[in-house]
C-alpha cells in the first residue's frame, strides 16, 4: 500500500493522517478563504505554505483554468476546421500518460473512502480535490482528442494548463522532498514524484507538434518550417534555427530557401484585399454621386458642397487605402498589440522588484532566501519580457511584409489600367520609387504605430511610479518632459516636411532621370549629353542630400535632448526631493530603472509621430498610385467622337464619326501630329473620351509605332503568353519576314532580346511587334505605322503577304496607320485626318475622284511610290529577272545587324558546347547574383576611405568620452546614495550635485557631437559612393546596358543608395553607442562583483558565437533579398512602358501573374530576414537576462561586503545588459547587411569602361581644334568591327575615303552593317582592326567627349527627355533662343511650338509621349541644325514621317547641311538618288560604291534594289 500512497496525501507536507485531523478545524474554518498564513509564508527563515493552501488553491488553480476556458477554446476549435490527424505516437502517449494521471486521483480517492471513511465529514476537501483533479485531466484527454480531429497540432491552451499543473505543484514537491529526506523511508513518497513526473512528461510532449493532418501533406518543394513548429518553438523561434546552421555551414542559396506560406502570397493577400478595396472605392463614389445630385437639386448647398469635397480629398489622399489595409491586417496586428500591452506590465514589475531587493540589502535581519527570490523573480520578468516583445516585433514585421506585398501589388495593376493623362503625373521613376522607399516607410509605420498611443500612456506610467518613490519632487521631472514634448513635436513636424516634401521630392526626380538616362542612354553617348544629365542628376542629389542633412542635424538635436531630458528629470529629482538633499540607493537606482525604461517611450515617440506623419503625407502619393483614373473599355466604332489626352488638356480629336464594317482594311493617313495614332489610342481607349459613343466587337491586337519589346526571347515575345502552334507560329514568322533574321540569331528563337529590344535594328523589332500580332489570331487589328521601319520591298512583302487583300489577316478588320502612298488603292476606307479631325473619308478612287487636297497630295508625291508599288509586287510573285526573296533573305540580315549588336554579349560556341549548354547560347542580359560570404574588408575601407581617417579617430574618441561621463556621473550618483547621513543630512551635497550637472551636461553635448558627426560622415561617403556608381554607370559601354536590366541599375539607384544615405549611419550610430555602453556596463558589474567575471566570460563566448552564426546568415538572407528586388523593378519598368500593348491584348492576368512571382521571391527571402533577428534576440537577451540573474545573485552572496548604492547601479545597469546585447548585434549586422549595399553599388566600378581619356600623344602634343573638324573628311584604313571578343567582324576591311562636303548614301538589306558604319565613327563600338581618320586625325586618339560632341546624328530611334523643348533641344544651354527658334523654323516646327502655350518651356513627358513619332523625329533633326557640324549621319531618320514631310526635310539638309559631309542611311532609296556617292553594304564590306547613275549603270546590287523600288 505504501508505493500506491495517494498523490494529495503526498501533497501534504506532514508525515500522518493524525496531523491533518489537527488541522481539520483550521481548514474548515478557511475552507472558503484558503489563505497563506505569512508569519509561516513570508515572515521566517524557512517559508512554506499552508497545508491547507496546497490543497486547495494549489490543486484547484490549473483546474479552475481549464474548465472555464474549455467551452470557448472548443468552439474555436469547431469554427476552424484542419483536417484529421491521424493517431500519432504522440497522441498515443499524451493518452497514455493522461489515464495514469486520472487513476492517481481515482487511486486516492477510494483509498480515502475505504480507509479514513469515519474522517470523511471532517475532510471533504481532501476526498474532492483527487476527484477534481482526475476529472481535469479527463477534459484535457477530450481536448486532445478534439484537436486531433479538427487538425490542431500544436496546443497553446494545453500548453498553458500544464505548466500551471506542474508550477503549483513546485511547492508540494519542495515538501516532500524535505519531509524524505528527514525520513528513513522514502518509499512512501514515490506516489507523488511518478504524479509530478508523468506532469513533467505531459508538459514535454506538448513541447512537439503533431503530423500534418490528412490529406494536408505538405507538396511545396522546401515549406516554411514554421507549420510544423510547436508552441513553444514558435515563441522561441527555434524552427528557424535550421536554417541558421545551414547559412554558416554554407552560404545560403536561393534553393534553400522555404517557400512562402500561403497567407503572405500575393495572390491570397491581394485577392482579398482587392475585394474590400474595390467596395470602399463603390461607397465612396456611390456618396459622392449622390451628394453631387443633392447639390445640383440646392438642398443644403454649402453643407452638402463641403462634404463632398471632403470626401474627394479623402479619397485622392489615399485614406481608403490605409482604412483597408487596417481592415484586413488589423485583428492579426491586434494579438502583437497585446503582447506588447503584456511586455509593458512585465518590463514595470522589474522596478518594483529591483526596489525590493534593494530594501534587501538595506535590511541586515532579512533572510537570504528572500534575496534569491528577488533575484529570480527579476530574471523570469525579465525573460518573459523578452518573449512578448519579439512576439509583438514578429507580428508588426509580418503584417509590414503583407502591407508591402499588397501596396506593391495594387500599384502593379493600377499601372497597367493606368491612363494617359496619370501616366504623365505618376512616371515609371516614381512608382519604383513609391515600389522601394515609399513601402519601406509604411513598414517602419506599422512597427511603430503602438508607439504613437503606447509611448505616452508609458511616459505616464513611469512618472507615476516615480511619484511613488520620490513624492511630490517628480513634478519637476514632469514638468521637464511636458517642456520636451513641444520641442520634439515642432522637430518630427520639421523632419517629416523635409523627408517627404522636399528629400523625397528630389529624390523622385533623380529616379525618375536615371530611368530615362537608362532608357535613351545610346542617344545621350551619340550626343556625348552625359556630362549635362550627370550634372542634372547630380543638382537633384545635392538638394536631396542637403534635405536629408537638415533632418540629420535636426534629429541629433531630438537625441541629444531626450538623453538630455532623462538626466534633467533626475537632476530635477535630486534638487528637489527635500530641503537636505538625502539620496539612498533605493531612490536613486529604482528612478534610473524607471527613467531608463522613461528613455524608450521618449525616444520612440518622435520616430513614431515622424514615421506616421511621412505616411500620412505619402498618402495622397498611394492615392495616385493606386487609385488612378482607369481607362475606358476597349470598344469600337465611333460616334461624335471628341478625345483628350487628358481631362483637363484641350482636345486631340474632335468630331470623329467612324464606322469599320467586319473584314474590311482601314487606312489612315495625314501629316505629322495630324492625330493618327491618336485615333488608334482612342479605339483603344487609351484617351479620355469627352464626348460620343464609341463601341468594338470582339479581340484587338495592336501594333505600336514604337515596337514594345520584352526582355525575353524572341518566341516568348511573338507567341506572348499564349501556346506554341507550331505550324502556324513558322507561317507567322515566314509572313513577317523574321525567318532570315533567326538564321543568324546564335539560338535561333531561343535567342534572348534585351531589354526594349536593345539588340535588335527598329526594322527586326517592328516586325517582331507584328508577328505578336499576327499570331494572336485576334477580330481586329490596329496597326500604328508598322511598315515605317522597315526596307520598302520588306515593307510591300509584309503588306502582300500580311496586311493586304491577299494578306494571312485578310478577313480581319484591319486599321493601319501608313505614310505609304503604295499600299492605298488597296485599301477598302481611306481616312484622312488634318488637326485631330478627318476631313475626308472613303475608298481610294472615290478621294480622287473628289479633287480635294488628298488628291493633289497623291498627285504630287505617289508616282514613285505607285512604281515601287508595282515592281515590288513583280518581285513578290517571282519573276525571274528579279532576285528571288529567298535569295535575299540570306542577305537580308547578314552578320553585322544595321543597329543591331545582339551578338555583342554572346560568346562564340563550339559545336561541343552546343551540345552540352543550348539553353545559355541565346543568352544575353547578365541575372543579379548575390555574392557569398561575409562582407569583405575592402568594402569597409572604401566606405571609410570616402570619410576620412582625420573625421573617423575624432569620433571614436567623442564617443568614448561621452560613455566617460556617462559611467562617472552613474557611479558619482552611488557614491552619493552610500553617503552616510549625519543628523539627517549628507554632507557636501551642492557640490555633489554641482558635479553630476556638470557631467550629465558634458554627456548631452557629446551626444549631440556624435550623431551629428556620423550623419554628416554617412553624407560624405554616399555623395561619394553615388557619384562614382553614376560616373560608373554613364561611363560605361553599350554592351553593358544591352546585358544589364534596367531594373538592377534603377535599384542600386534607388534602394541602395537610400540603405547608404540613411541605414548604414544610422547602424554605425547605434552599433558604436551600445558598444561603448556595454563596456560600461561591464565595468560597473565587475567593479561592484569581481567574481561575476567567471560568469560573464563564459557569456561572452556563448554572444559572440550565437553572433557568429547569425551574421553568417543574416548577411547572405540580405543580398538574396536585394537580388531579388531588380526584377520587380525591370518588370515594373517594362509594363509601364508597354500597359497600352498588354491591356490591347487582354494579356493584364498574366502579367500580374508574373509580377506576384517577383513580389512573393523577394519575400521569401525578406521573411526569413527579419525572423532571423528576431531568433538572434530571444537566444542573446537570455545570455543578457543571465547576467541580470548573476549580477543580482553575486550581490545577495555578498550582502555583508556589498554596500546597497553598489549594488543598486550593477543591478540596475545589468538590467540594460539584454537590450544592449541584442541591440549589437543588431546594428553591427544592420552594418554589416547595408554594406552589401556598397559591395553592390560598387560592382559597377568592376565592369568594362568607355575609353574616354586621349591618348598620350594628343595630351602631350597640341590640344584639339575648337573648330575641328573643319573639312569633314573620313577615312576608313582597312576598318573592321566586332560586337564582341571572339566574334566574326560585323565590318570587314572597310577602306574608304569620304571627301569634303560629299553626300553619301549608305544602303544595304537589312543587316548589311550599315548602322554599324555609324557605330564605329562614333566609337559606341570600338575598332577590332584599323582605324578611322576624320581630317587626319586617328579618332582614337580624341577623347569621346570630344569626338561625339563634333559630329552629328540624327537617330533612328527620337529619344526626349522629361523637361522643357529647350533642354531637349540644348541641355548645355549653349545657343541663344533665336537660333533654337531658327532650328525649329527649318525642321518644320515652328508652328507646332509657336501654338504650344508655353512655347520653348513646354513640358515634355517621359520619354516625349506629348509629341507624336514624327515631331520627336523632327526635334531630332532640329538637335542636328542647332549643333550644325561638319559631318552629319542620318540613320533612317525621316521613317516615322510622311511624304511630304520627309521631301521638305530632305530639302532642308541639301540646303543648310550643303557645306557639311552627309553620310545618309537610307531607306526610301529615292531620297539619295541625288547624292555624291552611294555605298552599298553586304555581309559587313563594301559590295558597290559610285555615284547612282554609275551604280545603276554597271548593273550590280544597287541596281537590282532600284529595280525592286522601282526607281528604275
Amino acid at each position: 500500500m505504501a508505493l500506491l500512497l495517494p498523490p494529495v496525501l503526498g501533497t501534504l507536507p506532514y508525515p500522518s493522517w493524525k496531523s491533518v485531523s489537527r488541522t481539520r478545524l483550521r481548514c474548515r474554518a478557511t475552507i472558503f478563504q484558503p489563505l497563506p498564513d505569512w508569519n509561516r509564508t513570508w515572515y521566517t527563515a524557512n517559508p512554506d505554505l499552508t497545508q491547507c493552501f496546497q490543497n486547495t488553491v494549489l490543486v484547484w488553480v490549473p483546474c479552475i483554468y481549464l474548465w472555464l476556458l474549455a467551452p470557448f477554446y472548443c468552439l474555436h476549435l469547431y469554427c476552424h476546421d484542419h483536417g484529421r490527424i491521424h493517431m500519432s505516437c504522440l497522441c498515443t502517449a499524451k493518452m497514455v500518460l493522461g489515464f495514469l494521471l486520472a487513476s492517481f486521483g481515482f487511486v486516492e480517492f477510494f483509498y480515502i473512502l475505504l480507509e479514513r471513511s469515519h474522517e470523511i465529514q471532517q475532510h471533504m476537501v481532501f476526498l474532492l480535490s483527487p476527484i477534481i483533479r482526475s476529472m481535469t485531466v479527463i477534459l484535457a484527454l477530450c481536448i486532445i482528442q478534439l484537436e486531433r480531429i479538427r487538425g490542431c497540432r500544436s496546443s497553446v491552451f494545453l500548453f498553458l494548463f500544464w505548466i500551471l499543473a506542474v508550477v503549483c505543484s513546485l511547492v508540494p514537491l519542495r515538501a516532500k522532498i524535505q519531509l524524505a529526506m528527514d525520513e528513513v523511508y522514502i518509499v512512501r513518497y514515490l506516489a507523488f514524484f511518478s504524479y509530478f513526473t508523468i506532469q513533467l512528461a505531459q508538459l514535454f510532449l506538448c513541447c512537439f507538434a503533431d503530423q500534418p493532418p490528412v490529406g494536408k501533406t505538405i507538396l511545396e518543394k522546401n515549406p516554411c518550417p514554421v507549420k510544423d513548429a510547436s508552441f513553444l518553438s514558435k515563441i522561441l523561434f527555434w524552427w528557424f534555427t535550421g536554417l541558421v546552421v545551414k547559412g554558416y555551414r554554407a552560404p545560403l542559396a536561393e534553393e534553400d530557401l522555404w517557400t512562402l506560406r500561403e497567407e503572405d502570397t500575393s495572390h491570397k493577400i491581394i485577392s482579398e484585399l482587392q475585394q474590400d478595396w474595390t467596395a470602399e472605392c463603390a461607397k465612396i463614389q456611390k456618396q459622392e454621386k449622390a451628394l453631387a445630385s443633392g447639390v445640383a437639386l440646392g438642398s443644403r448647398l454649402p453643407d452638402q458642397a463641403q462634404l463632398l469635397r471632403k470626401l474627394q480629398k479623402e479619397q485622392s489622399s489615399g485614406f481608403i487605402l490605409i482604412r483597408t489595409l487596417a481592415r484586413k491586417f488589423g485583428p492579426y496586428f491586434l494579438t502583437g498589440t497585446l503582447c506588447i500591452i503584456f511586455h509593458d506590465a512585465f518590463m514595470f514589475a522589474i522596478p518594483q522588484v529591483l526596489s525590493l531587493l534593494l530594501g534587501f540589502m538595506r535590511d541586515e535581519d532579512a533572510p537570504l532566501w528572500k534575496g534569491y527570490f528577488y533575484a529570480t523573480l527579476m530574471f523570469l520578468l525579465s525573460c518573459l519580457q523578452s518573449l512578448f516583445n519579439h512576439q509583438y516585433m514578429y507580428t508588426c514585421f509580418t503584417v509590414g511584409m503583407r502591407v508591402k506585398t499588397a501596396v506593391m501589388g495594387l500599384v502593379y495593376r493600377k499601372s497597367l489600367v493606368i491612363n494617359s493623362a496619370s501616366r504623365r503625373t505618376c512616371t515609371v521613376g516614381e512608382i519604383v520609387n513609391l515600389v522601394s522607399a515609399d513601402t519601406q516607410k509604411l513598414m517602419d509605420f506599422v512597427v511603430y504605430f503602438n508607439a504613437v498611443w503606447l509611448a505616452p500612456i508609458e511616459i505616464a506610467l513611469c512618472l507615476f511610479f516615480l511619484w511613488q518613490h520620490l513624492g511630490p519632487s517628480a513634478l519637476a521631472g514632469i514638468a521637464t518632459v511636458i517642456l520636451i514634448f513641444p520641442l520634439n513635436g515642432f522637430i518630427a513636424k520639421k523632419r517629416s516636411k523635409l523627408q517627404v516634401k522636399i528629400q523625397m521630392k528630389f529624390m523622385d526626380g533623380r529616379i525618375r532621370l536615371m530611368n530615362e538616362i537608362l532608357n535613351g542612354i545610346k542617344i545621350l553617348k551619340f550626343y556625348a549629353w552625359e556630362k549635362a544629365f550627370l550634372e542634372q542628376v547630380l543638382g537633384y542629389r545635392e538638394k536631396e542630400l542637403k534635405a536629408l542633412k537638415k533632418s540629420q542635424i535636426l534629429y541629433s538635436i531630438s537625441i541629444a535632448s531626450f538623453n538630455s531630458s532623462s538626466f534633467l528629470v533626475r537632476a530635477l529629482f535630486y534638487v528637489t526631493l527635500d530641503d537636505r538633499n538625502v539620496l539612498d540607493a533605493q531612490k536613486v537606482f529604482v528612478s534610473m530603472a524607471l527613467i531608463n525604461i522613461l528613455k524608450t517611450p521618449l525616444s520612440q515617440l518622435p520616430f513614431a509621430i515622424s514615421t506616421t506623419m511621412q505616411v500620412g503625407d505619402n498618402s495622397p502619393q498611394y492615392g495616385r498610385s493606386i487609385h488612378p483614373r482607369s481607362r475606358i473599355k476597349d470598344i469600337f466604332m465611333v460616334k461624335n467622337g471628341t478625345f483628350s489626352w487628358s481631362t483637363e488638356g484641350p482636345p486631340c480629336l474632335r468630331r470623329i464619326n467612324v464606322r469599320v464594317p467586319r473584314g474590311s482594311l482601314v487606312a489612315v493617313v495625314g501629316h505629322v501630329g495630324s492625330g493618327k495614332s491618336s485615333l488608334l489610342s482612342a479605339m483603344l481607349g487609351e484617351t479620355e473620351k469627352r464626348s460620343g459613343q464609341v463601341t468594338v466587337k470582339g479581340s484587338v491586337a495592336y501594333v505600336p509605332q514604337q515596337a514594345w519589346i520584352q526582355n525575353a526571347t524572341v518566341q516568348d515575345n511573338i507567341t506572348f503568353g499564349r501556346e506554341k502552334l507550331k505550324t502556324w507560329y513558322q507561317r507567322v514568322l515566314e509572313v513577317c519576314a523574321l525567318l532570315p533574321d533567326l538564321d543568324i540569331l546564335p539560338a535561333g528563337d531561343a535567342t534572348e532580346i534585351g531589354e526594349k529590344g536593345l539588340n535588335l535594328s527598329g526594322g527586326q523589332k517592328q516586325r517582331v511587334s507584328l508577328a505578336r500580332a499576327v499570331y494572336r489570331k485576334a477580330d481586329v487589328y490596329m496597326l500604328d505605322d508598322p511598315l515605317s521601319a522597315v526596307d520598302a520591298h520588306v515593307g510591300q512583302h509584309i503588306f502582300d503577304k500580311v496586311i493586304g487583300p491577299k494578306g494571312v489577316l485578310r478577313d480581319k478588320t484591319r486599321i493601319l496607320v501608313t505614310h505609304g502612298m503604295s499600299f492605298l488603292p488597296q485599301a477598302d476606307l481611306i481616312l484622312v485626318l488634318v488637326d485631330g479631325e478627318i476631313t475626308e473619308s472613303g475608298s481610294y478612287q472615290e478621294l480622287l475622284s473628289r479633287h480635294g487636297a488628298f488628291a493633289d497630295f497623291i498627285h504630287t508625291f505617289a508616282n514613285t511610290e505607285r512604281k515601287e508599288n508595282v515592281s515590288a509586287v513583280i518581285k513578290m510573285c517571282g519573276i525571274p529577272s528579279i532576285q528571288s526573296y529567298e535569295t535575299f533573305g540570306l542577305s537580308v540580315l547578314s552578320r553585322g545587324d544595321s543597329t543591331n549588336t545582339n551578338l555583342q554579349n554572346m560568346e562564340p560556341v563550339s559545336e561541343e558546347e552546343q551540345e552540352q549548354v543550348p539553353e545559355d547560347l541565346g543568352k544575353l542580359t547578365v541575372v543579379d547574383k548575390a555574392r557569398t560570404g561575409r562582407v569583405r574588408l575592402e568594402m569597409y575601407k572604401k566606405y571609410f576611405k570616402t570619410i576620412g581617417l582625420a573625421i573617423i579617430i575624432p569620433i571614436v574618441f567623442l564617443y568614448a568620452f561621452q560613455q566617460g561621463a556617462s559611467l562617472a556621473y552613474n557611479y558619482w550618483l552611488s557614491m552619493w546614495a552610500d553617503d552616510p547621513v549625519v543628523n539627517g543630512t549628507q554632507i557636501d551635497t551642492d557640490l555633489k550635485l554641482a558635479v553630476f550637472g556638470a557631467l550629465g551636461f558634458v554627456q548631452g553635448i557629446a551626444i549631440f557631437g556624435t550623431t551629428v558627426a556620423i550623419s554628416i560622415c554617412g553624407i560624405i561617403a554616399s555623395r561619394h559612393l553615388h557619384m562614382d556608381l553614376l560616373i560608373n554607370v554613364l561611363r560605361s559601354p553599350m554592351s553593358f546596358f544591352e546585358s544589364t536590366p534596367s531594373g538592377n541599375l534603377l535599384n542600386r539607384f534607388a534602394k541602395e543608395i537610400d540603405a547608404i544615405d540613411c541605414m548604414v549611419p544610422e547602424g554605425l550610430k547605434m552599433m558604436l553607442s551600445y558598444v561603448f555602453k556595454l563596456m560600461e556596463v561591464c565595468i560597473i558589474v565587475l567593479m561592484a562583483t569581481p567574481f561575476a567575471a567567471v560568469i560573464i566570460l563564459p557569456l561572452a563566448f556563448l554572444y559572440a558565437f550565437v553572433q557568429s552564426f547569425y551574421v553568417a546568415t543574416s548577411c547572405q538572407l540580405r543580398r538574396l533579398e536585394a537580388v531579388s528586388r531588380s526584377p520587380i523593378y525591370t518588370h515594373f519598368n517594362e509594363t509601364v512602358q508597354g500597359a497600352s500593348v498588354i491591356r490591347a491584348f487582354g494579356e493584364q492576368s498574366r502579367f500580374i501573374l508574373q509580377a506576384n512571382k517577383r513580389v512573393d521571391f523577394n519575400q521569401t527571402s525578406y521573411f526569413p530576414r527579419f525572423v532571423a533577428t528576431r531568433w538572434l534576440a530571444v537566444n542573446l537577451e537570455f545570455v543578457g537576462n543571465g547576467v541580470v540573474l548573476a549580477a543580482a545573485i553575486l550581490s545577495v552572496m555578498g550582502k555583508s561586503t556589498l554596500s546597497p548604492g553598489i549594488v543598486g547601479l550593477a543591478v540596475s545597469h545589468s538590467l540594460q545588459v539584454t537590450g544592449i546585447l541584442s541591440w549589437i548585434v543588431r546594428s553591427w549586422t544592420d552594418v554589416e547587411n547595408n554594406i552589401v549595399s556598397v559591395e553592390r553599388v560598387n560592382e559597377y566600378a568592376e565592369t568594362a569602361k568607355e575609353v574616354s581619356d586621349p591618348s598620350p600623344q594628343i595630351k602631350e602634343g597640341s590640344t584639339l581644334p575648337l573648330a575641328w573638324p573643319q573639312t569633314g573628311t573620313i577615312e576608313f584604313q582597312d576598318y573592321g568591327l566586332q560586337y564582341r571578343k571572339g566574334l566574326e567582324l560585323a565590318l570587314k576591311g572597310i577602306t574608304l575615303n569620304i571627301h569634303e562636303r560629299e553626300k553619301v548614301g549608305i544602303v544595304g538589306r537589312t543587316g548589311a552593317g550599315k548602322s554599324s558604319l555609324a557605330l564605329g565613327i562614333f566609337r559606341i563600338l570600338e575598332a577590332a582592326k584599323g582605324r578611322i581618320f576624320i581630317d587626319g586625325v586617328n579618332i582614337e586618339d580624341i577623347g569621346l567627349h570630344d569626338l561625339r560632341s563634333r559630329i552629328t546624328i540624327i537617330p533612328q530611334d527620337p529619344v526626349l527627355f522629361s523637361g522643357s523643348l529647350r533642354m531637349n533641344l540644348d541641355p548645355f544651354d549653349t545657343y541663344t533662343d533665336e537660333e533654337v527658334w531658327s532650328s525649329l523654323e527649318l525642321a518644320h516646327l515652328k508652328n507646332f511650338v509657336s501654338n504650344l502655350p508655353d512655347k520653348l518651356n513646354h513640358e515634355c513627358s517621359e520619354g516625349g509621349e506629348n509629341l507624336s513619332l514624327g515631331q520627336r523625329q523632327l526635334v531630332c533633326l532640329a538637335r542636328a541644325l542647332l549643333r550644325k557640324t561638319k559631318i552629319l549621319v542620318l540613320d533612317e531618320a525621316t521613317a516615322a514621317v510622311d511624304l511630304e514631310t520627309d521631301t521638305l526635310i530632305q530639302s532642308t539638309i541639301r540646303t543648310q547641311f550643303e557645306d557639311c559631309t552627309v553620310l545618309t542611311i537610307a531607306h526610301r532609296l529615292n531620297t539619295i538618288m541625288d547624292y555624291t556617292r552611294v555605298i552599298v553594304m553586304d555581309r559587313g564590306h563594301i559590295s558597290e560604291m559610285d555615284s547612282p547613275a554609275n551604280l545603276i549603270t554597271q548593273r550590280g546590287q544597287f541596281y537590282r534594289m532600284c529595280r525592286e523600288a522601282g526607281l528604275v
